[in-house]
């Protein structure tokens, strides 16, 4: 098997990504949801021209994880959207991190999540929210085990499905710059 590389995705991987980003959503989400509902969702959370766009904001990133000759993970990174009364324009928000069904364990998730924290603070220690899926146990216990703490909770929705959401959030003055930490 070829190892694996994580790389920084430019707008020509736009294609990529956001082909990626909806077959992972699908693969990890496609049972909560009216198919209607999931494919206008799909649609406009990795419509191609809006994930060009954000490949080209410098206020955002996004990386590719890729083994033999396929993207087979991704990231997303950017100022916190998240809606809580805390959040404020220095915060950072790790938006997605997903790996295709195929593909998952390993470790890889790790590495990719230390290569956005490094980029997150890069300019220096700030807090960092994650929203994740109140039923997605693994990824919570994962992100506690890097310092991040439930500080709220909001409705993701998809068509008429509404998902309860946890905020999650690592303080600034909590991080320290060693990437070995937070592998």
């Amino acid at each position: 098997m070829t190892e694996a590389v994580i790389r920084r995705a430019v707008p020509a991987d736009a294609e990529t990504l956001a082909t990626l980003g909806a077959r992972t959503f699908r693969e990890t989400f496609e049972h909560l949801y009216e198919p209607a509902d999931l494919q206008a969702f799909l649609a406009d959370a990795y419509d191609l021209d809006r994930t060009r766009a954000e490949l080209g904001d410098p206020a955002k990133a996004s990386w590719l994880v890729e083994a033999g000759g396929e993207a087979i993970g991704y990231a997303s990174a950017g100022p916190c959207g998240l809606p809580h009364d805390d959040v404020t324009a220095a915060c950072g928000e790790l938006k997605r991190i997903y790996f295709r069904k195929d593909r998952q364990g390993g470790g890889l998730g790790g590495k990719l999540f230390a290569e956005v924290m490094d980029w997150l603070l890069a300019t220096g220690p700030r807090t960092i929210w994650i929203g994740v899926w109140s039923e997605n146990f693994g990824a919570q216990r994962f992100y506690e085990r890097h310092g991040f703490e439930k500080a709220g909770e909001y409705g993701f929705r998809v068509g008429k499905t509404v998902d309860r959401e946890f905020i999650l959030r690592r303080p600034a003055e909590s991080f320290s710059k060693t990437r070995s930490q937070l592998a």
